[in-house]
């Protein structure tokens, strides 16, 4: 069966996490993606370890686990992007592409001929995606950008952590690169755009991703609380800004999560507590009343939860219909049965260890799902492809 990017050719020149991101979902969509890297050393998250992935006699490969997260599905072709020879063979590429994702600093693409006004006079129908910190305009263009400090200029820190004046309160980044990978999935959403588009028109164009744009933006309700109530948002903890009781809580014996969404669940969590007068006081019956009591409820609730363990309490939260569930460790995680299920875990073997597994797409197309076609490339693997039929059969 067709991949429903079949036949679309991607040519990588991303490093790290974010241009990678968003090319190994479209490797995994069907698209030819080439990965350009450098002679020395090629990606600099290959040596972004421990860990390493084993050989087969036990030993340290030279794949770090972080490499093979977000560069599956590609072939690896090494090019000396600061030679005349190195500049020539990628414009040369270029000319055959349908998508060019690049994070150069503001500028540098422009200094080796490899910037969009260069490349699409030769290929007019190229979608080519920039990914920044800053984007390519402001007055912070120039500056390098990486996801710890855009979250914390972008206002996301600010939100995550302790509240003030609990144990280990303070101002917390996530922890994955979050930016990073939400800036790759929007980065997707533009090309994809930009394609449709090209169909119509026949032309391409140049998608500016900034990672502080994309943080901004997913601020959500947080940056909305901001825009329209005017209130600056403060670290909560587990706990949610706009919905009460939407957080964790201890149980005797571990922590877990509560989501309680609607006012109909409070009433069947106050039941299920015990506490059914809890569901008719008139500080506690609806959600914004929640909301503005929630240092005289939650301390009420909590009292209760510490009586049990949480498997008791997950197990009679279950059956009353209320969002709940255990705060798992990745491993935890990885092992849930539900993510089986969704085949969420994949076998992807490799030439330095065939029990390669790692974590698949989430997109789920009912005529032309995601496939994985190729492991994540050694560096160089595939060289002899671009002395031969570079954009052959991925």
């Amino acid at each position: 069966m067709m991949s429903a990017l079949h036949g679309l050719r991607v040519l990588d020149l991303s490093r790290v996490l974010a241009g990678p991101w968003a090319s190994q979902t479209l490797a995994d969509l069907g698209a030819n993606v080439i990965k350009i890297e450098r002679p020395d050393g090629g990606d600099d998250t290959r040596s972004w370890g421990p860990p390493w992935l084993a050989n087969p006699d036990g030993n340290d490969s030279e794949e770090s686990a972080y490499f093979l997260c977000t560069n599956r599905g590609k072939r690896s072709f090494r090019i000396d992007i600061q030679s005349a020879e190195g500049q020539n063979r990628l414009r040369e590429l270029a000319r055959g592409a349908d998508v060019l994702i690049e994070n150069f600093k503001v500028g540098a693409a422009a200094r080796y001929g490899l910037d969009y006004e260069s490349l699409s006079s030769d290929n007019p129908g190229l979608v080519y995606c920039s990914i920044t910190g800053f984007g390519q305009t402001g007055p912070l263009a120039a500056r390098p950008g990486y996801d710890s400090l855009v979250q914390a200029m972008g206002g996301l820190m600010s939100v995550t952590g302790e509240a003030d004046g609990q144990p280990g309160a303070g101002p917390q980044k996530v922890g994955v690169a979050l930016t990073d990978i939400m800036t790759g999935l929007y980065a997707n959403v533009g090309i994809l755009a930009a394609l449709a588009e090209r169909a119509r028109s026949g032309l391409g164009q140049q998608v500016d991703l900034a990672l502080l744009d994309v943080t901004a933006a997913t601020l959500a309700n947080q940056a909305s609380n901001f825009l329209v109530g005017g209130i600056t948002p403060t670290r909560l903890g587990n706990a949610h800004p706009n919905i009460v009781p939407y957080q964790s809580f201890r149980a005797r014996d571990r922590e877990f999560i509560v989501a309680v969404g609607n006012d109909a669940q409070f009433v069947k969590l106050a039941a299920v507590l015990e506490k059914g007068d809890l569901a008719t006081d008139p500080r506690f019956a609806r959600n914004a009343d929640r909301v503005l009591h929630r240092e005289i409820l939650i301390p009420v609730l909590a009292e209760c939860f510490a009586a049990r363990d949480a498997a008791d309490w997950l197990t009679a939260l279950e059956a009353a219909g209320i969002p709940a569930g255990p705060i798992n460790t990745v491993a935890e995680a990885l092992s849930e049965p539900q993510l089986a299920a969704r085949e969420m875990i994949v076998d992807l073997p490799h030439p330095d260890n065939s029990d390669l597994r790692v974590v698949g797409s989430p997109i789920k197309l009912s005529r032309t799902p995601v496939s994985y076609h190729r492991p994540p490339p050694r560096l160089g693997e595939h060289d002899e492809d671009l002395k031969l039929d570079p954009w052959g059969d991925a």
